[in-house]
């Protein structure tokens, strides 16, 4: 590749020019999908039929400008059509909108609804931790080598403006052999005594290793024991591979902050997204906020007080017909169950690592172990660009990714849009690259 590594061209010549190429586009010749059938959650044909995607293309690269299933688009239209005919429109049960989805999101967190920020992504989310958490003189940012961009650099722009040091660990030589022992030990030797944030992702989207969250919580509450409270090392979380694919609560992870886009696994409306957290006295907000609180300070020429959950979500006016359908993007996940996509993602994705593995001129990056790893899985075709296999692969109505990193990967995601029929002929498809 002669030109810059970016998201932009990874999409744009790879992923979707192959989309564009076996998708159905809506014509007079070509009219609309017509209405999903009804819904059985424990059915997974009947959740795959409430999709709109094409049935005749096998899915792995939906989660990344993920489709929404017809009970969220039906909650965008009815949003939308509303907006459209009285701009003084607001949903119907009274209350405010916005509590009305933090409620929803805190339900499937497992949280409180005044811990959940409402933001447009996870890389909203995590700019709004890394510029705004609170740094003392002294006081260090731990992170890693694998995670993405939205993370290193919201960590640069964090130095640039505080000084702050941030260091680097590496959890991994060879992903495929990652353990979970080594990524606690590499996060647990690379803390200062005054490290504030450890800064991790869930599942890595470079390689698909799973991190163990929980583990490294634990460690680090350990270390937190003696240490002041303005000290404590604050595990924040890029979340947005993990959420949606696993049914970890935030309970079960033991993080600090969480964030995730809601439009991936979770597959919820385009352009929404979470931050969990439970210290957010560690966080000034960056954003004016619309909250009720705000417009009061303002409004007396007074400081809104302790930062809130409330007050770290961005004011402004925003989509709201794909905000106020995000708690129908929770409902569906949870009629389905988070247990059941749990397992049916990871069992999809293991039968599709068991199968690469076989392929001869095919290294597999990804952690066959279930417990190392989600919904992401990656590998390198011998002799040939992950681009060039994404595009040959769509001649066999297999849509695939390109991981946005140097160097790059091809990328399968297995999930609840795909299913074990699909990830034979994804197999054979590689199998045939050559």
């Amino acid at each position: 590749m002669n030109r810059p590594l970016n998201r932009r061209a990874l999409l744009g010549a790879g992923m979707l020019a192959g989309v564009s190429a076996c998708t159905v586009s809506p014509s007079p010749a070509n009219p609309s999908p017509p209405q999903a059938p009804a819904f059985d959650p424990s059915d997974w044909a009947s959740v795959r039929a409430q999709f709109a995607l094409d049935p005749a293309v096998a899915q792995f690269a939906a989660f990344v400008l993920a489709p929404a299933p017809a009970p969220v688009r039906e909650a965008i239209r009815r949003h939308r059509d509303a907006l459209d005919a009285n701009p003084e429109y607001l949903p119907p049960g009274g209350g405010e909108p916005d509590q009305t989805v933090r409620e929803a999101a805190a339900s499937y967190l497992g949280g409180e609804p005044g811990e959940v920020v409402l933001t447009d992504s996870t890389t909203m989310g995590l700019g709004l931790l890394y510029s705004g958490i609170v740094l003392r003189p002294g006081q260090d940012v731990l992170t890693t080598e694998h995670d993405f961009l939205a993370t290193h650099e919201g960590l640069r722009l964090l130095t640039a403006r505080t000084g702050a040091k941030v260091r680097k660990v590496k959890l991994y030589d060879d992903p495929a052999t990652a353990s979970a022992d080594r990524m606690v030990s590499a996060i647990k030797e690379g803390l200062g005594p005054r490290t504030r944030v450890v800064a991790v992702t869930w599942v890595h989207s470079s390689t698909g290793v799973l991190v163990p969250i929980r583990a490294i919580a634990d460690m680090l509450a350990e270390e937190n024991k003696n240490r002041d409270e303005h000290d404590r090392a604050l595990l924040c979380v890029d979340g947005v591979h993990g959420f949606g694919a696993m049914a970890d609560s935030v309970a079960d992870l033991g993080c600090d902050f969480l964030a995730s886009g809601t439009h991936k696994w979770l597959f919820g409306p385009r352009g929404t997204g979470i931050v969990w957290g439970r210290a957010w006295d560690a966080i000034a907000p960056v954003v004016p906020s619309f909250s009720e609180a705000a417009f009061m300070a303002w409004q007396y020429d007074r400081a809104p007080g302790a930062s809130t959950a409330e007050l770290v979500t961005p004011g402004g006016y925003k989509a709201f017909e794909h905000r106020w359908a995000m708690p129908e993007a929770f409902t569906f996940m949870t009629a389905i169950g988070k247990d059941r996509v749990q397992q049916r993602t990871q069992e999809l994705a293991t039968r599709l690592k068991a199968g690469l593995a076989e392929i001869t001129h095919v290294t597999l990056t990804t952690p066959s172990a279930p417990e190392l790893s989600a919904g992401l899985v990656c590998c390198a075709v011998a002799g040939m660009s992950p681009m060039q296999a994404v595009q040959r692969l769509h001649t066999q109505k297999v849509a695939a990714s390109v991981t946005p990193y140097s160097p790059p990967l091809l990328r399968f995601g297995t999930s609840i849009v795909t299913n074990p029929e699909e990830v034979d002929l994804a197999i054979k498809a590689v199998q045939s690259l050559r």
